[in-house]
Parts: C-alpha cells; structure tokens; sequence
C-alpha cells in the first residue's frame, strides 16, 4: 500500500513539475515590462466578511463604499490575495473594489459535495455579493476560475455587468471549439485537469512546495504563505480541486454557451500554460457587445501579478469607457 502511495505521489508531483514550469515562464525579450509584486498588501486594503447566497465569504476590498463596485474574482491556486496589486489602483480611481475568496476557499463557503461546485452555484454567489452592496448593475473581473466564473455570469445576467474583463480564460464556447482540434494547442494543454482531479490529489497538493512550482518566479515567498492561509489544508485543497471534479474542463464544457453581450476586455499572455492562443483568437467569435482584445507576449498565465502595471492600465482604461 505504502508503495502504491508513494509512487502515485511521484506521478502526481511529476505531472505538476511539468506544467508549473510552463506557467511560470515567461519570453526574455519581454521580461523588463513586468513586473512580479514583492510587497504585502497596501494599507488601503481592508479585510472583510460578505454574507451572500447562504454562505460567508472572507473577501478584501477597498475604495470608497459609494464607489462604483467592481468585484474581482480569483482562480487557482490563489485568493483574493491575487488581487493585491488592482485592488488599490481601483480604490484611488473612484471604484469599491471586492475580491471574495471564493466558494470552497472561504470556510464559511465550503460545501462538502462536488454538485455544489457547479459553476453555476458560484455566478449565484457573484450576483448575491453585488446584491449585498446592493449594486443594480457592477464591472466583473475574473482570472483563470474566476473567469469562468465571470464568462457565464456575463451569460446568465448581462443585465447586471457593466463591463466584464476576462483574464487568461477565453470564452467557454471558444475554448471547447479549440479542445476539438486533436491537433490543436488548446487540446495539447489539457493534461494538467487529469492531475487535478486524480484521487488523493488533494492531501498531495495542500503545501507549499506544489505553490512555489505553479508560481515559479511570479511569487515571493510572502506570497506563498498568503496562499498557504487559505489553501494550506487538505479540506480546503479539496474544496478548491471540486471545481475541476464538478466542471470537467476535458468533455466540451461550454460548447453550448451563447455570445456575451455586455463590453468585453479580454487579456491573454502567450507564454500560458494551460490556455492556448486558438482559443484565445477564437474567443471574438462568440463576444457580439464592444470586444476590446489585449495580447501580452511572453507573459504567463499569472497575469495580475506577471504583468500587473500594464494590466492595471488596461482594466482602467476600459472601465472609464463605460
């Protein structure tokens, strides 16, 4: 038993090695235009709580409360620590700026059954955390989970998105008609998802050696232990690795979804690891509402924290559009 254990354990460990080392490099020629936070959060950010949809989130936030809300929803393997470097360039622009740990990251928001990991459980807790700052209509960001998250609440509730600004994830429709392709870069990048969802993952996954891997140069050590805050459990590891479990990313998940109608900022960085250029040109195929599309050479799939200056600018510049 003991052997069988260890030797899935080296697979398993194997198989991330592989793919954190794609994720976390990046092209020489474009190193000098980013930038990789070395600081803790601004001051300006404060910690929170947000009851929403049944369940309490542990969220930061910061700007002015009669701000225009923005919230800004995390991927994995992070929190709303990824967010440390637009949380305060929103505040000093004017927005209430809310980035939630998501469902499965907050113990007060960690069902145990995978069913409860349906992705649209979480646009339900998006709209139910602009609900609490009673916001009619709010600007969504969302990186890799996030958004996806933030994709299919632009589907679901386009009356209630102002903007949408979509981080290294294409447009589910765009992503499924990419995997199609045997061929194809997006079909060649999927492997990791079996990793994810491989039975034990979890208790294999909740340290901090599998984080400073996935990260590679675009985490300091303080970041890493951020992350171990909320991540650093088998429990919440799990929690975290049911949206794979429940979402299955390698069947045609969101072949079906329908355009996006609302403004769209899309940014992609074409040194990811597990998201590839077809479907991220694809992606202006099922956009039909004002499309803005950023492409960052050389820059990973850690984008707010890689490329975080030049992120910032563009979410900026896109929101004052509208």
């Amino acid at each position: 038993m003991f052997a069988r254990r260890h030797q899935f354990t080296a697979v398993l460990l194997g198989a991330i090695a592989l793919v954190a080392t794609a994720c976390s490099s990046s092209s020489q020629p474009d190193a000098a235009k980013t930038t990789t936070t070395t600081a803790p959060p601004s001051a300006d950010i404060a910690q929170t709580t947000i009851r929403a949809n049944g369940l309490t989130f542990n969220a930061l936030a910061a700007g002015p409360p009669t701000g225009r809300l923005v919230i800004l929803l995390h991927g994995f393997p992070q929190s709303s620590y990824e967010w440390r470097n637009q949380l305060p360039v929103l505040a000093r622009a004017g927005y209430h700026a809310v980035a939630p740990d998501q469902r499965g990251y907050s113990p007060g928001a960690r069902p145990t059954n995978d069913v409860d990991y349906a992705i649209a459980n979480m646009v339900a807790d998006t709209i139910a955390i602009a609900d609490h700052f009673h916001a009619k209509t709010f600007d969504l960001i969302g990186h890799d989970w996030g958004a996806g998250v933030a994709w299919a609440t632009a589907i679901a509730h386009p009356n209630r998105l102002k903007t949408l600004t979509a981080v290294s994830v294409p447009h589910p429709a765009a992503y499924a008609k990419a995997s199609e392709n045997p061929n194809g870069e997006q079909h060649n990048k999927k492997g990791y998802i079996d990793t994810f969802v491989a039975p034990g993952a979890a208790n294999t996954l909740a340290n901090a050696g599998f984080l400073r891997a996935a990260f590679g140069t675009s985490a300091t050590d303080a970041d890493i232990a951020e992350f171990m805050k909320v991540l650093g459990t088998p429990a919440a590891m799990n929690a975290a690795l049911a949206w794979y479990r429940a979402n299955d990313l390698r069947n045609g998940l969101g072949a079906t979804a329908p355009p996006v109608t609302v403004p769209t900022l899309f940014v992609y960085g074409t040194a990811d690891c597990c998201l590839g250029r077809d479907a991220a040109d694809l992606t202006k195929n099922y956009v039909t509402g004002p499309y803005t599309y950023e492409v960052l050479e050389g820059v990973s799939h850690w984008i707010p924290e890689q490329a975080a200056l030049r992120l910032n600018a563009l979410i900026l510049r896109f929101l004052t559009k509208y």
